[in-house]
Formats: structure tokens, C-alpha cells, sequence
């Protein structure tokens, strides 16, 4: 058969290819990689154990899911791992929402809040003025004050941001 492309282009593919396939299986150096890549490459590759980013509760249920799904690892290897993939890919930082300029799709999805919470916050905002403090929302009439203390963290009151 004919080749398409001229032997050195072919050899040139290959390795190409062969460096890419290792360029997305290199794990940073660090405690825990040795087990990290002999636990989690057993059942897939390392790009897939490594594409998402979590905090350290994230990575213990991760990893305890697959453990239960038959990945072979000692305790001390399964704690490895998780130090390893908590510190190498921690989750994002989650972004502060300013309450005085979210829209209310916004409060939902960041504050955890129903619908007709959002729209109330919202409405008290308009007819009240901006929030100052986490105290002014929680007077927001049909809150949950709960909800809202549990996400005080991610909260900013800032007139300009």
C-alpha cells in the first residue's frame, strides 16, 4: 500500500504523537505522584484522574468512590493520593458575588437561594437601597438567614466593583 505522507512525515507524526500522549500524562513532582499514577492509571489515564480541580473533601470522595469500585490501594497509598491530587489540583477559587449588583439567576446559583428568595433580595434591594452588611440581607423578608450565613464567605457589599 502507498503511503500518503512521505516516511519522514510519518516519523515526524508518530513522535508527535507519542509526545503529546506523554506531555498529558506528566504529573507534577510531589509527594503522593508515584502513587497517583500507579492507583489511578489502572482503570484510566492520568488526564482523566487529573482534568477536574477540588478541594481535599472533593478528592477523599473521588477517590474513595473508586477504591469501592475495585482500584487496588492501600490506606497509606489512598491518603497519598489525595494529598498528592488535593495540593496539585486544588478547586478554583470561588468568586465573592457582590449582593448589590447580582441579578437574581445570580443569587440563586451562588447563595443556593430558590427562586422566589432571589427575587425578594432583589426587590428589597431596589426599594431599600444597597445592602451594607450581611445583617441588612438577612432582614430581607421570606430569607432563609441560614442559607445565607453558610455563604457569608463569598459575599462583598462593595458599591463599585
Amino acid at each position: 500500500m502507498l503511503s500518503v505522507f512521505p516516511l519522514n512525515t510519518k516519523a515526524a507524526i508518530v513522535l508527535a504523537l507519542l509526545a503529546a500522549g506523554g506531555a498529558w500524562a506528566q504529573l507534577p513532582d510531589g509527594a503522593g505522584k508515584v502513587e497517583t499514577e500507579k492507583v489511578c492509571s489502572e482503570c484510566h489515564d492520568l488526564a482523566r484522574s487529573t482534568s477536574v480541580r477540588q478541594d481535599r473533601a472533593g478528592w477523599e470522595t473521588t477517590v474513595d468512590k473508586m477504591v469501592a469500585f475495585g482500584a487496588k490501594a492501600s490506606n497509606t497509598e489512598v491518603r497519598a493520593v489525595v494529598d498528592y491530587l488535593a495540593s496539585h489540583f486544588p478547586a478554583d477559587a470561588v468568586p465573592q458575588i457582590n449582593v448589590n449588583k447580582a441579578r437574581a439567576i445570580d443569587l440563586e446559583s451562588a447563595l443556593s437561594l430558590k427562586r422566589s428568595e432571589a427575587a425578594a433580595v432583589i426587590a428589597y434591594r431596589t426599594k431599600n437601597g444597597p445592602f451594607k452588611s450581611i445583617e441588612d440581607l438577612k432582614k430581607v423578608p421570606g430569607i432563609d438567614a441560614a442559607k445565607i450565613e453558610v455563604k457569608k464567605d463569598r459575599l462583598t457589599f462593595q458599591e463599585k466593583q
